[in-house]
């Protein structure tokens, strides 16, 4: 018998190459190609490197109040695409879990149209924006700004205060503004709420690229005529009022709002050193807000590790520090909701004014 094989095998050579090739072609044809795999491997969302995957790689996992973003298994099981409960995250996630197609192309993802925001605020008729959202939103706000400091007086200064913090990129609080609560919004005062573009460019994906991630600045042009990169993005602006009162109408929207910003550092070192704590900023060191140990007004890099974090806060300083870090982590405020974002800035240095007996009578308030 095994002679009669190997003879049939000698014999008929060209049969099983020709088989061999047949069935490889038919499984080529076969295999479905993945559109947008270049743009989404260079993308952030595909780095497996990156901090916002691996910081938890000495624990082995994500742990379950992080899954939801930093992984695609916690992001799945967090909408239910695994089959669990809608709106929880009920396992640790594997750190090398990136954000993959499969994450948001799936039939929870794409029939998703609410939103609940840190604040408890839930919106509805959010769109294809929606899974976007759900992480693109901070993990703080207004609302829980308030629950921690509870009936505590302006200026009293407490140790046991930590700084909150609003984390990062967290653009859909920017979008919604004070319809849903993300920065600290001061009693009496009216906030801008969903800042909203001319039709077709108003979901989060007809600004950036899904797959990607940059922007497209083809969408911008049609309206503005100059803004063909993202560098130009940051000249446009809406109108000629001098909102940070630098005599400069000539900038972007966003010149207006980093002036003001740094105005509200300016004025947050002014009241920390008032009560006797100086205070500096890391905007690249956790927890953010440090001791200024020599009172230079300069964040140090000595200065610029945890064991010096700042502990002497007051109500009116964590409130005005929180909307600081608020406007720092949203690179895209600018576009996103410049006047909600300038209205937090204004009020944070008018309140801090009541102690630092300084004004911002030169800015305006949109």
């Amino acid at each position: 018998m095994l002679k009669k094989l190997i003879s049939f095998l000698v014999a008929f050579p060209v049969f099983f190459l020709f088989a061999s090739y047949v069935t490889s072609s038919v499984a080529a044809e076969n295999s479905p190609e993945i559109p947008f795999i270049e743009q989404w491997s260079a993308s952030a969302h595909a780095d497996s490197k990156a901090e916002a995957f691996r910081h938890w790689d000495k624990d082995g996992a994500v742990p379950k109040r992080c899954a939801g973003c930093h992984s695609s298994d916690g992001f799945k099981d967090f909408i239910g695409a695994d089959g669990s409960a809608k709106g929880i995250v009920n396992s640790a996630a594997p750190t090398t879990s990136v954000i993959t197609c499969t994450t948001c192309h799936n039939n929870e993802a794409s029939n998703m149209d609410l939103v609940t925001f840190p604040s408890g605020t839930i919106v509805a008729n959010v769109g294809p924006s929606a899974p976007c959202m759900v992480c693109h939103q901070g993990r703080q706000s207004g609302p829980g700004i308030d629950k921690v400091l509870g009936a505590m007086a302006p200026d009293e200064i407490s140790n046991k205060l930590n700084f909150l913090n609003v984390h990062y990129a967290a653009a859909g609080a920017t979008l919604w503004g004070g319809k849903v609560n993300g920065g600290y919004e001061y009693p009496g005062n009216d906030y801008q709420g969903l800042s909203s573009h001319p039709k077709n460019i108003n979901e989060c994906t007809q600004c950036h690229d899904p797959h990607g991630l940059n922007i497209r600045t083809q969408s911008c042009v049609s309206c503005h005529k100059t803004a063909s990169d993202t560098k130009s993005l940051k000249m446009i602006r809406w109108n000629k009022t001098d909102f940070d009162g630098d005599k400069n109408t000539t900038e972007g929207i966003s010149g207006e709002i980093a002036t003001m910003h740094e105005s509200l550092l300016t004025a947050i070192q002014a009241y920390a050193n008032k009560t006797g704590n100086p205070i500096v900023y890391g905007a690249h060191a956790y927890p953010y807000f440090f001791v200024d140990t020599n009172a230079n007004a300069k964040a140090d890099k000595e200065e610029l590790i945890f064991a010096n974090k700042y502990k002497a806060w007051t109500p009116r300083l964590l409130r005005a520090a929180y909307n600081y870090q608020f406007v720092a982590k949203d690179k895209g405020a600018y576009a996103h909701n410049p006047r909600y974002v300038m209205q937090l800035l204004f009020d944070s240095i008018g309140d801090l004014s009541n102690v630092n007996k300084s004004s911002n009578t030169n800015m305006v308030r949109p």
